[in-house]
């Protein structure tokens, strides 16, 4: 479904930093009315003197999407400001590196409570309200290691396959409400991400591999809302990865691999010498 941007109503979870935030300010330039919904009220009400200042129409929510409270917050914020919803963008997301081996189960369990469960039952709570609304459409933002995983970002990673199975189910059951349910997977992008993570240790470091800009990601976004664009890759390589895993995922798999064993060697050299030994 196409869509013109300028009056929709919009709603963006993890609005205070980073790609969210460049969605607000996008957004309110196109003419949307915009809530804003994130943890730090500091920073929101930042974000709003901004956007305001330039013209543009938000309001905002302090609401954590990990939270039933603060879910129906949002719902009852968007109904109040601006009478219903349009577009519900499931931005709100943390994250995690490091091998699987190394990390605590609590780890995992916090990066699905927010990157999953957050997104789906943002998703529940405002859907009475969207099937209501013009245009309707959920965007649900996921990432390139969604659709292909890479090593030290497991936990990361099983959470984005889980939005990528969630959005393409329910697209389908959404259908008969006429609501979108589009999909964008960034690649590595310039926030404040990689500072936020719950966990940092790879031994591999990407941050200077980071190629887009949060305004950047914004812009597209935003293309693919009013294309009605059901799933959209972004960045170069990101775009690479997924068309070289699709048709060769053993090359990604050799690679990766590789490069495991070239981070552990010296591990592996000393496991080989005390088998070795043992051996004698």
């Amino acid at each position: 479904m196409r869509r013109k941007l300028n009056g929709l109503r919009v709603l963006v979870t993890g609005s205070s930093q980073g790609i969210g935030r460049a969605l607000v300010v996008e957004a309110a330039k196109r003419g949307c009315k915009v809530l804003a919904a994130a943890r730090s009220q500091p920073l929101l009400d930042e974000l709003a003197a901004e956007v305001r200042a330039a013209g543009g129409t938000v309001a905002t929510v302090a609401a954590d999407v990990t939270k039933p409270d603060d879910r129906a917050a949002m719902v009852e914020a968007a109904q109040r400001h601006f009478g219903g919803m349009d577009v519900l963008v499931n931005n709100a997301g943390i994250g995690a590196t490091g091998h699987f081996m190394d990390s605590e189960p609590d780890v995992l369990r916090q990066i699905f409570e927010t990157n999953f469960f957050g997104l789906t039952e943002t998703t529940r709570a405002f859907l009475p309200m969207l099937k209501q609304g013009t245009t309707p459409a959920i965007v649900n933002i996921s990432s390139v290691v969604g659709k292909r995983a890479l090593p030290a970002r497991a936990l990361y990673s099983a959470s984005k396959f889980a939005v990528m199975g969630f959005s393409e189910a329910i697209r389908a059951e959404l259908a008969k409400d006429n609501i979108d349910v589009l999909v964008v997977s960034p690649g590595l992008t310039q926030t404040n991400f990689s500072k936020n993570m719950l966990e940092q240790k790879a031994r591999m470091q990407m941050d200077h591999m980071r190629g887009m800009t949060s305004e950047e990601v914004a812009v597209a976004t935003l293309r693919a809302i009013e294309r009605g664009t059901l799933d959209t890759t972004l960045t170069f390589k990101g775009k690479l990865l997924v068309l070289v895993n699709r048709f060769a995922p053993w090359i990604v798999d050799f690679f990766a691999r590789k490069k495991v064993r070239e981070l552990f060697a010296e591990e592996i050299a000393e496991r080989t010498k005390k088998r070795a030994t043992c051996e004698r």
